[in-house]
């Protein structure tokens, strides 16, 4: 039996879907009906379910993006710092396995020669070089509270989409947003991430951090170019001259644009698609709203 926190935002219904695909039980646990967010609570739900195994999708990311951590950083802390802790303090009580869905938010750029940060590197866009968004900030800080959890997987999720038109999708902001900035970044299929989370514990890799994005990085005119040739927009896109200008004209913080190295998920076994192959899969099955 699988318990998923949040498992009715964007990521967790992935999860539900994927849990459902598999064939596997799973209990939603909805902080709307059981607050969770005190460990005595969280020990009260789970005890009542046959928990085998917990995934906890729950956090804060803004609406419509990490500008709204900046205005709502109670919340940004209590969900992406705070409660893992509380996570880890009672599955670590009830002796559970577990897996948190974290960022790969917490970094920027790429090493000097090029390759994508390995789960071996300190983040560098965090509270600590005060440089980041508080949102990236906070994931950090999530990720340093796990550390050293037992039975705990740590899942990077980075800038995720599929196939299914969403706010939240990285596809619909390129053909939503009036002009975008040109970055290098990795990503990652929704589905595919879920899958790969999901195979950390039914082939018991090894517990630990895990980078999920689809192999390879991506430039946003790659994607843009990608939108085109499917012809989902006919709009003519338009592009900030710098990141000093988009600074300047559509954010109040930073944003990560990162690339992350994927050799421990191949190594572990867990399979995702090259992302330029994925995000063209995602726009040939493009599913609007």
């Amino acid at each position: 039996m699988f318990v998923i926190l949040g498992g009715n935002g964007y990521v967790g219904k992935v999860f539900q879907r994927s849990l459902s695909a598999a064939g596997q039980d799973f209990t939603v646990i909805s902080r709307k009906l059981n607050d969770y967010s005190t460990p005595d609570a969280l020990l009260d739900c789970l005890r009542e379910t046959s928990a085998s195994f917990v995934i906890n999708a729950a956090g804060y990311t803004g609406r419509p993006n990490v500008d709204a951590c900046e205005i709502h950083k109670a919340e940004c802390l209590a969900g992406n710092a705070v409660l893992p802790g509380i996570v880890r303090e009672v599955c670590e009580h009830l002796r559970l396995p577990w897996g948190h869905v974290s960022s790969g938010c917490i970094y920027t750029g790429s090493k000097p020669d090029g390759t994508g940060f390995t789960e071996e590197d300190a983040p560098n866009f965090s509270f600590r070089q005060n440089n980041c968004s508080f949102y990236s900030g906070c994931k950090a800080l999530g990720e340093e509270v796990l550390s050293g959890a037992e039975q705990c997987f740590v899942w990077r999720l980075r800038i995720p989409f599929d196939e299914h038109d969403s706010p939240r999708n990285y596809i619909s902001k390129m053909i939503r947003y009036d002009r975008l900035l040109n970055a290098t970044n990795s990503l990652s299929q929704l589905t595919e991430f879920a899958n790969a989370s999901i195979a950390c514990w039914m082939n018991r890799v090894d517990f630990g951090i895990y980078n999920l994005t689809n192999p390879g990085c991506v430039t946003t005119r790659e994607v843009v170019d990608m939108i085109a040739r499917h012809v989902l927009s006919d709009k003519q896109f338009s592009f900030f001259r710098s990141e000093q200008e988009f600074m300047q004209q559509a954010a109040s913080t930073p944003r990560s644009n990162c690339v992350l190295d994927v050799s421990k998920a191949r190594a572990a076994g867990l399979s995702l698609s090259p992302v330029h192959e994925a995000v063209e899969r995602a726009l040939k099955n493009w599913n609007p709203r």
